[in-house]
């Protein structure tokens, strides 16, 4: 490492700085910087130090050389120091973090770029016998290392490989974490700490997997991007960001910044609650002790100010906050509230600014507007009565109203009973606006809960809903914004348009609000609005469904911020490519089932039938399942306490179904019994429906011993799920969450794996095992450069220009794992089939062999692409394996580039005369080999090639060409048994080879000359010079200078090197001696990693 890169880590621009000291060395031009400054006195400081500990140590050397190895060392070992002091630093404490790092990387080797975040002190099992050592959990990787009574224990699991993790119990131990691989598990226990080691280890696995197995489909934190700024620190504030996100359903992209205790007054109870102040970028969010029992969420957005209060004994640290709605919330016992309120009011006056310019540029875009409206894109080609009808309604501007004002779903007989129903149930709610306030900003207590669980009134089941999610926010934040976007994006024709079309008469087929053309282009609208804001989701199946329901309560405008904030902030990563956060939530609903219901789970060992069967539940709220009216109710519960309702519910269904459930005797069954449960689940508005409109499942003979009960009142299995269930808190379920999506992941990484394997094994013929394991290693290799690589290389720019452009001219399986050319030439090392000869060689064939299988030039191989490469040096025939030796030594694969030129130098191979063999001549045994080869030759020359030779004819090769396919031949038989055998024998092909190359050049020259001859005789005006210089070369005027230079190169063609070597025996038994390429690959698993780690350390360490 030279010391200049000091100026280059010190100063993060890399400007030079004005003041310096170089190290330079009398009479030489090279000069190091060993200090730097802005100023003269930093300079001046600089130059003490060197004064007082390094100068005076250098009088004890004896030569120039050794004074500067000496102070470079010195530098390199500072800027070491440094490194660890700053990230010790910011540990709590950094002596003794200093020290876990220099063992970290003594015990393990990694290079300095693998980041330590912590380490635990803790037992592990090996076997019967418990090894006491140190648990390091780093940014890729988790290492222990034991030293007992002599005997060292170490190993090191990446965090891609980890597949489970569990808290669980064995006979010996009552509390161990398990990590589990696809190889084996790890059993860890005796943490001075379990709960901090256990979310620690869950929080890096799910972090690394998040930014390795799936980069784009998942959201990841900012920071987390960036594994140099990983720190314990930062996990815990992570943890915490989640938290809260998940408890206020705030937007995905709110950074946290204080959390500070303190108490609120609550009106209601007339008294201060004491809880938690979380401040965000755009919310204030209060959160009682207890979760759940109040909460309160303010929008910076509608705050006016924010004040201190006069302090007293009685409200000791008061802080007033006041909102537009002539409200104040008093907050008290606030620490630190003079840096808070100054904090606060930072942010506000910066959102305050913002939104004024926001508003000043919209109100003038509006003025310049033309008063037109906007219109929607009829898609339909056809002209008929009712299209003329529906394109009439379409030109309508985007609904004021909700849709259900217009089309409301009657029930025959009940249209009285729910009147006065709804009546009771508005009168409850305003009186509750008037205790709890009104808006965003309403107290939210468990008194709201019972009136969510009994049904929110139809009235105001829109405005509530807005409230509860806090779309009214976005929506006054973005005025005119769901306006313009219909303008922008209808009338675009793309897969997410011919998706919604396809789905726009699906939705809720059954409502008159959707049999009208009104409500289908209002549905329309808001789908492709959508897609167009948001194309990283685009538009995915079930979120037709959940736009109809929004749009028959909401506004059309808040219809879309509604399915914004489910998308979004609700259910995140429910509505991506791979449905991770369904796929996620239904595994933590299996632990669910297994803690909560283990009767039942003891039954189906396992559960993931009934995790098959309520993932519909997830993903559509219900809404495809129940009966309408009780389905709304689910979506009330919903948006109060978010995907934790969902959970609730599902419980409660089945624990009501538990018994015939546990009686069922396939899964047929069980998914009859649901489902016949879940149509009979009815409300309020339907408790008087007549029999005869009762789902016809009711009348159905499955032989089946359903419940006798023939409904279930919506409103109980709400009140049911929260008294059994209500106890599960958001904190526990953002815990299974990230535990579970790293079993989710693994499992898709499986199927991508088995996908890529399927796709592969039908062109080669390596083994399934075998093709398994190389695809691990190929994995492998392209996780290291991901985890210690420099961001610079052509991997990382092509992947990243696939995502960018939507790369759809490679499958998902050819773009996820691809190789640059220095992870390729790693693994041609490790899997070569001749690794014989000098290094240099070896690098220079797996440059060549790179080139060859870069087809598209975009410097990355595939994985099909590499195996195939691998099948045929290992499992295809001789004549294959000599074609792709051919390959590599011609166009494009040898390319003019190349800097070993050492055989072209040789005087018996120059290129400036034709080549000749001596032979010995007079002797019996000689002369007649050498016509025995001839014949052999003259037959060979004459027998067809394979057909799939003669589909595709390889390029002649050159005289310089044929050198270098010597030369690979010659080393690929260094280090064998029969090496000199070998030698002698390739002695003789490439004698015959020579011999076949100067015969056809002879062959082709005494052509040039006899055409030249004819030639001559009809140019009688020719002079006798003339005729002369014709004779010895070929004319111009009859073809270019590029057909005369070819006919006068030495070449020869594949089937003549072909039919050559085939005449050594010795030759062919070495390709075709089989190898086992499993063997191979063993060896290759137990190099890789630290192989690898090795030349990678040693990179970084000379830049």
């Amino acid at each position: 490492l030279l010391v200049g890169a000091l100026d280059t880590v010190l100063d993060s621009n890399a400007r030079v700085s004005p003041f310096r000291i170089l190290l330079q060395v009398p009479g030489s031009q090279i000069s190091w910087v060993i200090a730097s400054g802005a100023a003269i006195d930093e300079v001046s400081r600089h130059w003490d130090w060197l004064v007082h500990h390094l100068l005076r140590s250098l009088s004890v050397f004896e030569n120039k050389e050794d004074v500067v190895s000496f102070v470079k060392g010195k530098v390199k070992g500072l800027i070491a120091e440094e490194a660890w002091g700053r990230q010790a630093a910011q540990e709590e404490d950094p002596e003794k973090f200093r020290e876990a790092l220099l063992k970290f990387e003594l015990h393990f080797g990694l290079p300095s770029s693998e980041k330590l975040v912590t380490v635990y002190s803790c037992c592990c099992r090996k076997g019967r016998v418990p090894r006491q050592g140190f648990l390091y959990l780093s940014i890729n990787h988790m290492a222990f290392y034991s030293f007992l009574l002599g005997k060292e224990v170490k190993f090191v699991i990446p965090w891609a490989e980890v597949t489970r993790l569990e808290w669980v119990s064995t006979s010996l131990m009552t509390e161990v974490i398990r990590v589990g691989t696809r190889q084996r598990q790890r059993d860890f226990s005796m943490f001075l700490n379990q709960d901090e080691a256990f979310r620690v280890i869950g929080q890096l696995a799910d972090i690394a997997l998040r930014r390795l197995l799936d980069s784009k489909g998942l959201e990841l934190d900012r920071v987390l991007q960036q594994p140099a700024r990983i720190t314990k620190r930062v996990l815990e504030e992570q943890a915490l960001r989640e938290y809260v996100l998940a408890l206020f359903r705030l937007p995905r992209g709110e950074r946290l910044h204080e959390a500070v205790s303190c108490s609120a007054w609550t009106p209601h109870t007339r008294s201060h609650t004491p809880g938690t102040l979380y401040t965000t970028d755009n919310y204030l969010c209060f959160s009682s002790r207890e979760e759940g029992h109040c909460t309160l969420l303010i929008p910076l957005s509608q705050v006016l100010a924010i004040e201190k209060a006069e302090n007293s004994s009685l409200l000791p640290n008061p802080v007033i906050v006041s909102i537009r709605r002539k409200k104040a919330f008093q907050l008290i016992e606030l620490q630190d509230r003079d840096e808070l309120v100054d904090s606060l009011n930072s942010r506000l006056r910066a959102l305050q600014w913002k939104h004024s310019v926001f508003s000043s540029k919209t109100h003038s875009k509006r003025t310049l507007s033309s008063l037109t409206p906007y219109y929607t894109f009829y898609y339909d080609a056809g002209f008929s009565d009712e299209d003329k009808i529906e394109e009439q309604v379409l030109r309508n501007t985007v609904n004021t109203e909700a849709l259900m004002t217009a089309f409301h779903l009657h029930q025959p007989g009940t249209e009285g009973s729910s009147k006065s129903m709804e009546q009771v149930k508005e009168k409850l709610w305003e009186d509750h606006f008037s205790d709890f306030g009104r808006g965003v900003h309403m107290f939210r207590t468990e008194k709201i809960q019972k009136l969510v669980a009994m049904g929110i009134p139809e009235s105001l089941r829109g405005e509530l809903w807005m409230m509860l999610s806090d779309a009214s926010s976005e929506l006054a934040s973005h005025q005119g914004y769901y306006a313009g976007l219909v303008q922008k994006s209808m009338g675009q024709s793309n897969l997410a348009t011919d998706e919604i079309e396809r789905d726009l008469h699906r939705s809720l087929p059954d409502h008159p609000a959707f049999q009208n053309p009104t409500g289908i282009a209002a549905l329309r609208r808001v789908l492709t609005a959508y897609a167009h804001h948001n194309p990283k989701i685009g538009y995915c199946q079930s979120m037709n469904i959940l736009a109809s329901v929004l749009l028959l309560y909401a506004k059309e405008e808040e219809a879309f911020w509604l399915l914004a904030a489910v998308c979004e902030r609700m259910l995140p990563d429910y509505f991506n490519r791979r449905v991770i956060g369904a796929q996620v939530d239904q595994s933590v609903f299996e632990e669910l089932i297994g803690e909560r219901l283990p009767e039942l789970a003891e039954h189906f060992p396992d559960l993931a039938t009934l995790s098959s069967v309520s993932l519909s539940w997830f993903l559509t709220l219900f809404l495809s399942i129940l009966p309408f009216h009780s389905a709304v109710r689910v979506v009330d519960c919903f948006f109060f306490h978010g995907i934790k309702a969902i959970f609730q519910l599902g419980l409660a269904v089945l624990e009501a179904n538990a018994a015939p459930l546990c009686t069922s005797t396939d899964d047929g069954q069980a998914l009859m019994i649901l489902t016949s449960f879940l149509e009979r689940v009815g409300s309020e508005e339907e408790s008087s429906c007549p029999p005869s409109s009762l789902p016809a499942a009711e009348e159905s003979s499955s032989g089946v011993d359903f419940p006798s009960v023939g409904r279930t009142n919506i409103s109980d299995l709400i009140t049911a799920s929260y008294e059994r269930f209500g106890d599960l808190t958001v904190r526990q379920i953002e815990r299974l969450r990230c535990r579970h999506r790293i079993q989710v992941l693994q499992n898709h990484e499986d199927t991508t794996k088995e996908n890529a394997l399927r796709v592969v094994s039908p062109d080669v013929s390596i083994s399934a095992d075998d093709l398994a394991d190389l695809y691990d290693l190929f994995k492998t290799e392209h996780f290291i450069s991901l985890y210690w690589g420099d961001g610079n290389s052509a991997l990382a720019a092509a992947e990243a220009a696939a995502w960018r452009s939507g790369d759809f001219g490679h499958s998902f399986l050819e773009r996820q794992y691809r190789l640059d050319r220095p992870q390729f030439k790693s693994l041609y090392g490790l899997l070569a089939r001749w690794p014989g000869g000098l290094h240099q060689h070896i690098d220079t064939l797996a440059n060549r062999t790179f080139t060859l299988l870069d087809q598209d030039h975009d410097n990355l191989v595939s994985f099909r692409e590499f195996v195939g490469w691998l099948d045929t040096f290992y499992c295809e025939e001789l004549n294959e394996k000599i074609r792709l030796l051919y390959r590599l030594h011609i166009p494009p694969a040898l390319t003019e580039s190349e800097d070993d030129h050492s055989l072209m130098k040789s005087p018996l191979m120059s290129t400036n005369r034709p080549l000749y063999v001596n032979l010995p001549s007079g002797v019996p045994e000689v002369e007649a080999e050498v016509k025995d080869y001839q014949e052999q030759l003259k037959q060979m020359l004459k027998d067809p090639v394979k057909d799939k030779d003669l589909e595709k004819p390889l390029p002649l090769m050159n005289q310089r060409e044929f050198i270098q396919f010597c030369k690979t031949l010659y080393s690929i038989f260094h280090g064998d048994q029969e090496e000199n055998d070998l030698y002698q024998a390739i002695a003789m092909v490439t004698s015959l080879v020579l011999q076949i190359g100067e015969a056809g050049l002879r062959g082709r020259r005494s052509g040039s000359e006899v055409s030249s001859q004819q030639e001559d005789a009809v140019r009688p005006m020719q002079t006798n010079s003339e005729s002369h210089q014709s004779s010895t070369c070929s004319p111009e005027s009859d073809g270019s200078k590029s057909s005369s230079a070819l006919e006068s190169e030495w070449t020869v063609s594949y089937a003549q090197i072909l039919a050559s070597l085939l005449t050594e025996q010795a030759l062919v038994n070495f390709f075709e001696k089989p190898v086992d390429l499993s063997v191979k690959i063993a060896e290759a698993k137990k190099k890789q990693y630290h192989q690898r780690a090795g030349v990678l350390t040693i990179q970084q360490r000379t830049r």
